[in-house]
């Protein structure tokens, strides 16, 4: 199954009054790169987030943003009625000292900004908040996994659609490489006339005949028809084939590019470059696969 490296997931899973939202963003990469960011007090469960994101996505850039909403209203944060009460009586000596008139709600502002009058306790993460939190990612990892295949099956199709047109240049060649053999051996007498010297023609011939074989591309041809179809069964056969297509697209640019330095003939010139802009867009499209 092809899957890309580009996708969204998301997964969510509630435990009594909190509700924990998981979102895993993809890119690709050459290897796994994963961030995860989730609240501090549920540290405790970055570990196996790692490990089944790790497991389940194997390769590309993965963010994962870790969220908790709570569901009811609830505060961790307490007034402490006893250094309030402390320091309301200084403010309203200090004032009384000063003859200044201490407003009601401005004496209230001031007193809750001062240290240890507003305290929080920190409550302790029960193993089913974690296990919430695992719950969530699992369930992001499957729906990212998903997008990858969908996105997968559509990359994998234009990719075959481009070796096809590959293909479809390579056999478009054949009739102009007959068509140049002649051209080149015209040519040839017509510079050696210019000159106007005598030449022996048995060695003219052979040395035409070397010039030729040189030129020829035959090899060229049957290696790009079996990078081809080699290409199309690790599609096929394949799970992560990723980087073999990589390997095998870069063997098609040296075979592409010998019957391009070969070409001396501007219509096959022309099909070379179809084929190279082919294969670019096919190596481009490889580092998005899984």
């Amino acid at each position: 199954m092809i899957k890309s490296m580009t996708g969204f997931g998301k997964g969510e899973a509630t435990y009594a009054d909190k509700r924990f939202r998981v979102e895993l963003r993809s890119l690709n990469s050459k290897q796994l790169d994963l961030s995860v960011k989730l609240p501090g007090k549920y540290r405790a469960a970055e570990a196996e987030l790692r490990t089944i994101i790790t497991r389940e996505l194997q390769r590309g850039k993965v963010d994962c943003y870790v969220s908790v909403e709570a569901t009811t209203a609830e505060t961790s944060a307490h007034i402490n009625a006893e250094a309030f009460k402390a320091y309301a009586t200084e403010l309203r000596k200090v004032c009384g000292d000063n003859a200044i008139t201490a407003d009601g709600d401005a004496l209230i502002h001031a007193i809750l900004r001062m240290p240890d009058v507003i305290t929080s306790e920190e409550q302790e993460v029960a193993d089913e908040e974690l296990r919430a939190i695992i719950t969530a990612a699992e369930a992001a990892a499957q729906q990212l996994d998903s997008f990858r295949k969908q996105e997968g099956e559509i990359l994998i199709a234009d990719l075959l659609r481009r070796i096809d047109l590959i293909e479809q240049y390579r056999h478009d060649v054949e009739p102009y490489e007959v068509s140049r053999v002649e051209t080149i051996k015209n040519r040839i007498r017509e510079n050696i006339e210019k000159l106007q010297i005598e030449v022996d023609n048995n060695r003219l011939e052979q040395e035409m005949i070397y010039y030729i074989e040189k030129l020829d591309i035959t090899e060229e041809k049957v290696r790009l028809d079996n990078h081809c179809n080699y290409f199309r069964e690790v599609a096929a056969t394949e799970d992560a084939p990723g980087r073999k297509l990589g390997f095998i697209a870069q063997e098609l640019g040296r075979e592409i590019n010998t019957m391009g330095s070969k070409s001396n003939e501007a219509e096959m010139q022309r099909l070379v470059v179809k084929m190279k802009d082919e294969l670019e867009k096919i190596k481009e499209q490889v580092l998005n696969i899984l």
